[in-house]
């Protein structure tokens, strides 16, 4: 069942375009954007449902084609999920990073950027990160990232699914820091980091001594942050990122993302 919305009025903006001349949004743009600004300030929720056709059209007086072209945006977007054949109408989807993972790393490639720069990034937010979640992190977070030590990353190793599941463990620190913008950041770089490590994987195998090696690290960050050390955490993990980094890029120097992504 679809729940009552109270729909907000339309305003009118007007942009300017590069030759500096105003110009007025087209109807559909102005109803994409109200609707747009509901999801954002919470008032339509993720499972929720859009009014009805006819009352969003005698809501913003607008025509079928109108409104409908409204919704395209929106699910252009990924804000909406629309069921062709469907009676129930425009369902709400928040996305993820995974909604400017793949466009950014597209523009990562066109502009040639390479492979260094990509763990250089890393090196500089996940310690950073490291900190923020010793400081503001819970039994919760710590007891996850525990999990994907004791459980998954064993799983993954004896899967030949390390990459992954590692890679899983950097981003799920960050995420559980409490700050959206580094884990935006971080799911932006999530899949060409998990490829390069995937590959320098496959071109020689982790040896039981060398995984037990990086376990005792990752170990180490979640005692630290269990502990509430923000600094000591940073350091250990600028560490840890900085030899880890000269160990995946060996041999990888001038790398581009482009041929990562391949």
């Amino acid at each position: 069942m679809t729940k009552p919305v109270n729909l907000a009025p339309m305003m009118v903006p007007t942009t300017t375009s590069s030759s500096g001349a105003i110009r007025s949004p087209k109807t559909a743009e102005l109803v994409a954007r109200t609707l747009r600004r509901m999801i954002v300030d919470g008032q339509l929720k993720e499972g929720d449902f859009l009014p009805h056709e006819a009352e969003l059209m005698t809501h913003f007086q607008v025509s079928r084609p109108t409104l409908r072209e409204a919704v395209r945006v929106l699910e252009s977007e990924r804000l909406v999920e629309v069921r062709r054949g469907s009676r129930t109408g425009a369902r709400i989807r928040i996305p993820g990073p995974e909604i400017v993972a793949r466009p950014a790393g597209l523009l990562l490639e066109l502009s040639g950027t390479s492979l260094k720069e990509v763990m250089q990034a890393r090196e500089v937010i996940e310690p950073a990160a490291a900190e923020m979640l010793a400081e503001t992190g819970n039994a919760e977070a710590f007891d996850e990232l525990q999990k994907i030590i004791d459980v998954d990353l064993e799983e993954a190793y004896e899967n030949d699914t390390l990459a992954q599941a590692s890679v899983m463990f950097h981003r799920r620190m960050i995420e559980l820091s409490g700050n959206s913008a580094m884990a935006m950041i971080a799911g932006m770089l999530h899949e060409i980091a998990e490829r390069h490590i995937a590959s320098t994987i496959n071109e020689g195998p982790m040896t039981r001594a060398q995984y037990n090696k990086l376990i005792r690290s990752y170990q180490k960050l979640v005692d630290l942050v269990r502990a509430g050390d923000g600094p000591g955490a940073a350091a250990h993990w600028q560490r840890h990122m900085k030899n880890s980094n000269q160990a995946l890029l060996a041999g990888h120097e001038n790398t581009r993302v482009r041929d990562v992504m391949d």
